[in-house]
């Protein structure tokens, strides 16, 4: 059965790309016209604004576009929303964010004992995964995909603690918490275990875990977060064998492989940029290393012509 028949408003969902586009809108008066009312503000690079507007762009594409819907309906699809929105978005918009507005946010009052806090390496790993890993409990996880309020308080916590553990890595903000070289390619090794034993569970457990993707009642109050009640009353529908040849524990372990899969992507990418610029960093200290010597060697030769 196709999904066109929800109608436009679950598939495109026009109020949040409003929403989005408002804080895009936001971002570039505060970043290029509002700019001078900041202390060591500098001019918007175009890599920032391109990894910003890249980062909304996915950011509609998972929560906004049919793949919301998606997510909804199959627990595959809600794994690839979950792998891509605390993946690979919040780096993308930590980097799209330049240094000195991140200062000035960080050192509002309210903010910097928080941050700081929060911020710190290892808490940041582990708050992040307790979160994710108690979210996919079942019990909690088909409370929370039933209830509009909770569910939208949940997905904040995922996401504000997916920015705290990807901080470390990818800020450009001396004086915060932020790992150099080997360090980064230890703790991005780290960030990639500790989701493993969630995945594993979810890819190996013998029966379907969700009533959320397995019992109609269930399903369709969680399709009530995203598809108006009038149009799911008129529908008819029992539930999400309706839309997919997949059995629910096809369906749970395809979520958990394609997860991992999109986890390990990511973190492979960012550990090559990370190692690259490692690299590049001790090529550079070795070249600066060797230009003192010879300019030392030079001097040494220099004096003692005229001594």
């Amino acid at each position: 059965m196709p999904i066109s028949i929800f109608g436009f408003q679950a598939l495109w969902s026009p109020v949040y790309l409003g929403v989005l586009v408002l804080i895009t809108m936001l971002y570039f008066l505060v970043m290029v016209k509002w700019r001078g009312k900041f202390k060591e503000s500098e001019p918007l690079k175009m890599k920032e604004a391109g990894l910003f507007v890249s980062g909304m762009v996915l950011l509609y594409a998972v929560k906004g576009a049919p793949t919301d819907l998606l997510g909804h309906i199959l627990f595959s699809f809600h794994m690839a929303q979950m792998a891509i929105l605390l993946l690979l978005i919040p780096p993308l918009f930590i980097m799209g964010i330049p240094a000195w507005a991140w200062r000035a946010f960080i050192e509002l009052p309210v903010v910097k004992p928080l941050f700081n806090f929060f911020s710190k390496p290892m808490l940041a790993i582990i708050l992040f995964t307790m979160i994710f890993s108690f979210y996919h409990i079942p019990l909690i996880f088909d409370f929370v995909k039933q209830g509009v309020l909770i569910h939208g308080i949940v997905n904040i916590l995922l996401f504000t603690s997916a920015i705290f553990y990807w901080w470390p890595v990818v800020n450009n903000l001396e004086g915060t918490h932020k790992f150099h070289g080997l360090k980064k390619l230890g703790y991005l090794f780290g960030l990639s275990v500790t989701l493993t034993p969630a995945c594993a569970l979810i890819i190996f457990g013998g029966n379907p875990f969700y009533a959320t993707y397995t019992d109609g009642e269930a399903w369709l109050q969680a399709m009530a977060l995203c598809v108006p009640t009038g149009t799911l009353s008129q529908l008819g529908l029992s539930g999400p064998e309706m839309f997919s040849s997949m059995t629910p524990l096809e369906d749970q372990r395809t979520g958990g492989i394609v997860m991992k899969v999109l986890q390990e992507l990511v973190f492979t990418v960012f550990l090559w940029l990370v190692f690259y610029e490692w690299l590049r960093n001790e090529n550079d200290n070795a070249d600066e290393i060797t230009a003192k010597a010879l300019r030392d060697r030079e001097s040494m030769a220099y004096h003692r012509h005229n001594a």
